[in-house]
């Protein structure tokens, strides 16, 4: 159990509990609730997912700091209830995420690591839900409904804010947990220098900003060799302000779903797996 709770973790017939009650409506539903868990704020809607489309206006809550586990579900429970939602509910996580166990902390509390999120999330909000990387669930929506729609060759979805996310598509196939935000650069974490959290720290021009993103990309171009990137996150809607100063050989263009992106990804994951589960 989380300290303070009385909610186990254990997902030992958590699974079956709902098969009879709702689980097969997952594998139906075309709408699911997304729910984008970032640094500065937790943010969920209900998702048409055969258009990845918004069915009801987003409700954001500001992410409690510290981010301990308890803290963090509740916020979730919370948005659940703000749309007296009763169906599966898909979240995107800031970690690596195996089978629902979160296995890293960077911008969360240390805490999390080896906490089943998945099975967490379920629990204090009574549906079934399907937890993966926060990245990853963005760059589901932009290969599917957004900027890389039928993008084939090696595509990298990064997702700028508070730390730097990442999704690695190869001819559309995810490749899950790769948190290319932590590369080493310069002795740091990259996203420590190239994030948008880093260029509001240091209060850094457009101009000076965009060489460190350069810097950032030209090692993602030594290392994969994309055949685009795709760039999301808060900081994408001002990419006219520094978007000329970047120099990569790869092609760049901008999310089209922005920050919807991780609540529609989230759905999607939702509605695929969870009858996988059940």
């Amino acid at each position: 159990m989380l300290e303070g709770s009385s909610v186990p973790l254990s997902t030992e017939n958590w699974w079956e509990e709902f098969a009879g009650r709702i689980g097969k409506k997952a594998e139906d539903s075309m709408e699911v609730l997304g729910i984008d868990i970032g640094g500065s704020g937790i943010k969920g809607a209900p998702v048409d997912v055969s258009n990845g489309k918004l069915t009801a206006e987003r409700y954001r809550l500001p992410t409690p700091q510290p981010a301990k586990p308890q803290p963090i579900a509740d916020t979730v429970a919370e948005i659940a209830r703000h749309f007296a939602w009763q169906g599966p509910i898909g979240v995107g996580f800031p970690a690596v995420v195996r089978n629902g166990i979160v296995g890293s902390a960077a911008n969360i509390s240390k805490k999390w690591i080896g906490v089943d999120a998945q099975a967490l999330f379920s629990q204090v909000t009574g549906c079934p839900t399907y937890v993966l990387n926060d990245a990853d669930a963005a760059g589901l929506a932009e290969m599917t409904f957004g900027a890389g729609r039928e993008r084939r060759g090696v595509v990298l979805v990064l997702t700028l804010g508070t730390g730097i996310g990442s999704a690695l598509f190869v001819d559309g196939v995810l490749v899950p947990n790769c948190e290319l935000g932590h590369l080493e650069m310069q002795g740091q974490d990259a996203e420590w220098l190239a994030s948008d959290a880093a260029r509001k720290r240091e209060d850094l021009s457009w101009k000076k900003w965009a060489k460190r993103l350069t810097l950032y990309l030209n090692t993602l171009e030594k290392l994969f060799s994309p055949d685009l990137f795709i760039l999301g996150g808060g900081v994408s809607k001002n990419f006219d302000a520094f978007g000329p100063y970047l120099k990569v050989q790869t092609e760049i263009v901008v999310a089209h779903l922005l920050n919807e992106a991780g609540i529609v990804g989230a759905a999607m994951a939702a509605q695929r797996y969870i009858p996988a589960l059940v």
